[in-house]
């Protein structure tokens, strides 16, 4: 039934452990076996696919179309809106007297619509904007300025900068960014790290770009860059690849001239991730989980950034997330942002004494996004609003009257299904608790075709969201639950270090356990039961079918992480040891040995039915986790669920257009609907 897939006698001996791996030749995906394997696993996806249901709902769901939190500058203000028929958002600047222009259309730029807008920036006076555009899916992000008044590309394309933070001096005729060494100076195979901080004239060649910090640290590096509105002071961080902690300095440009920074440490060494926001009052004020698992804000003089005072203590029970200050009153207030278990509130305080005075009013139980104020100040905010039945909404607050207002709502309307949303408490194997949101539909009772979703990893928290394919299933009489497993965000830092290095075994027991609390109440049964997750979601349904396979009943298993012995090897992979481990490592191999989903399958074992689904283009997580693990699972599987590869092309790990995640979600709902019985 399956193609023919060659299995080679190639075990290595890691720290006195043989590690078979007899499909290691498909990690190469330019070999003529490997291609003719690929082509063969895209006829059986296609002879096995049922006709594709769903896909006219989700089309319909996603026409709600989408609207983003504005950047004010000045009396303009930035910000994107999808229209229901759009393959991507749009990037818009409104003037002052309210005439709205678009600034980059993807779709304008490049019709097939292969390319993204990855990221944006205004200068500070809103009169240039540095924007970040890739194709392919390839998130290779090539930088550009534009005139935002004529429209005029003024700048670019600056290559090398992927994951590039911007940060403009005042005037706009510079800036500070982060880009990667050319290839031609790093060792092969390490072009995709090696970033350092420069500072760009614009109008100027990158030849003559300054290097001002990264030379002789860590090759895996990650740097932030931020400048304050007055251009005074200079913010700079440094974190190891993914690593939950950051090294932290200050300059005040107003003492050393911007291309020779006199860093000052605020935090070196240090446990703990702290970010700074300069205050209009000349205050630095601090957001840190240095001693705070759930976060603090302190404030510090910038004349001694190193000392801080608690001006919003830890809350024992939210994880504060960010915050905005609102100084044209009498008595200025901080808004402050939390997540209470992993649903979404806003507090307000004195901003002198950090006193709690009130509540922002939201307009339900659901995620607030990046709170925004005027950079000048003001008594207004704005924030982002979802839930799991309302498209993306942007709320109004006005500080003078208290009131929360609808701002901008997504242009599209569409008819979305009633559905009962409820957060359930379980315990998991150790007897820790853990939360799950059960979206079902209003009538009717259990067992139902279930699809239990989950991440876990990275401090990355699952708060509630307008989903078509999640309506689309729970409309059709599925359920639908997200897990918020040890490893994310969702009770702070310490619930993310209990799932991550040698603790990861905690959030596949978390995850088990969640399947088998909507078992024993009646949701589903394991007849009905599929999994889903993507990336490291997909590393967790890997560990999933490969520690429970007699635990569910289908699996659809996206751009994941599979083989972890080898995964730095590949993409950013790198950057993740700080997360996961390192094979390498003696005392941590046995963490990703005892796990590793390629390396668990074992043959005669009756495997769920399985669907992976990945990306040609994918520069993070390479598709031949996915390869490997799809080759010995067909080889291994004593049942009759069939194992399956949808693997596609020019597309990657991140944004997409509309009509190719339409695709996508549809063959995962019509391969998990036919095996769950919905």
């Amino acid at each position: 039934m399956y193609p023919a897939a060659r299995r080679d006698e190639i075990v290595e001996n890691l720290h006195g452990t043989p590690v078979p791996d007899p499909y290691r030749w498909l990690e190469g995906p330019d070999e003529p076996e490997v291609k003719g394997w690929l082509l063969a696993q895209e006829e059986l996806f296609r002879a096995q696919a049922e006709p594709v249901r769903f896909k006219e709902r989700i089309a319909e769901l996603l026409r709600s179309g989408s609207v983003g939190v504005p950047v004010w500058r000045g009396e303009r203000h930035f910000f994107s809106r999808r229209t229901p028929d759009q393959e991507h958002a749009v990037y818009y600047v409104v003037e002052a007297d309210g005439t709205e222009r678009a600034l980059i259309d993807p779709m304008a730029i490049d019709p097939s619509g292969l390319t993204t807008l990855d990221a944006v920036q205004p200068d500070k006076e809103g009169r240039l904007l540095a924007y970040q555009i890739s194709v392919g899916g390839d998130e290779e992000s090539s930088l550009y300025v534009m005139d935002v008044s004529t429209g005029a590309r003024v700048e670019g394309p600056i290559d090398r900068c992927r994951y590039s933070p911007v940060a403009w001096l005042p005037g706009g005729e510079a800036f500070y960014y982060v880009r990667r060494l050319p290839s031609t100076e790093v060792p092969e195979g390490e072009s995709q790290f090696h970033r350092r901080v420069y500072l760009h004239r614009v109008g100027t060649s990158t030849e003559d770009d300054v290097m001002i910090f990264g030379d002789g640290l860590k090759m895996t590096n990650y740097y932030g860059v931020s400048v304050s509105r007055d251009g005074r002071w200079l913010q700079v961080s440094a974190s190891e690849g993914t690593a939950p902690r950051n090294d932290l300095w200050l300059a005040d440009l107003s003492s050393s001239p911007a291309e020779r920074p006199e860093l000052t440490v605020v935090q070196e060494g240090v446990d703990a991730q702290t970010g700074l926001v300069f205050g209009r009052d000349g205050r630095i004020y601090v957001h840190t989980d240095r001693d705070a698992p759930r976060a603090r804000v302190c404030v510090a003089d910038p004349a001694d950034p190193s000392v801080w005072t608690d001006l919003i203590p830890e809350d024992p029970e939210a994880v504060l997330t960010d915050f905005a200050i609102l100084d044209d009153l009498d008595r200025p207030v901080m808004l402050v942002g939390w997540t209470r278990h992993a649903l979404s509130e806003i507090s307000l305080h004195s901003l002198e004494t950090g006193e709690r005075i009130g509540a922002v009013p939201t307009p339900g139980l659901g995620t607030i996004g990046g709170i925004s104020e005027r950079p000048e100040g003001g008594y207004e905010a704005w924030f982002g609003y979802t839930d799991n039945t309302t498209p993306p909404t942007i709320q109004r607050y006005d500080a003078r009257t208290g009131e929360t207002s609808l701002w901008a709502a997504s242009p599209g309307a569409v008819e979305v299904p009633d559905v009962r949303t409820e957060q359930v408490t379980y315990l998991s194997k150790d007897g820790t608790q853990v939360r799950m949101l059960v979206i079902s539909p209003v009538s009717g009772e259990g067992p139902r075709p279930t699809i239990l979703n989950g991440y876990g990893g990275f401090g990355i928290s699952m708060t509630p969201g307008y989903s078509a394919s999640i309506l689309a299933w729970v409309e059709a009489g599925g359920v639908y639950a997200i897990a918020g497993l040890r490893g994310g965000g969702e009770e702070g830092e310490d619930w993310h270090r209990a799932g991550m290095l040698g603790n990861k075994q905690n959030v596949f027991d978390d995850f088990h356990a969640a399947a088998e609390h909507l078992i024993a109440t009646g949701v589903t049964t394991s007849a009905q039961l599929a999994i889903s997750g993507g990336s490291n979601g997909g590393l967790l349904v890997g560990a999933a079918l490969t520690q429970r396979p007699e635990l569910y009943a289908a699996v659809a298993c996206s751009a994941p992480l599979l083989d972890m012995v080898r995964y730095e090897l590949f993409g950013l992979g790198a950057t993740w040891n700080v997360e996961y481990g390192s094979a390498e490592d003696p005392s941590e191999f046995p963490w990703l040995w005892a796990y590793s989903p390629y390396h668990q399958v074992r043959e005669g074992v009756s495997y769920p039915a399985t669907l992976f689904t990945v990306f040609q283009s994918d520069t993070r997580v390479h598709p031949l986790h996915a390869w490997k693990m799809c080759a010995a699972l067909q080889h291994a599987t004593a049942g009759s669920a069939p194992i399956l590869l949808r693997n596609e092309g020019e597309v990657g790990h991140g944004a997409r257009s509309v009509s190719r995640t339409v695709d996508l979600a549809a063959d995962q709902l019509t391969f998990l609907a036919k095996h769950t019985g919905l």
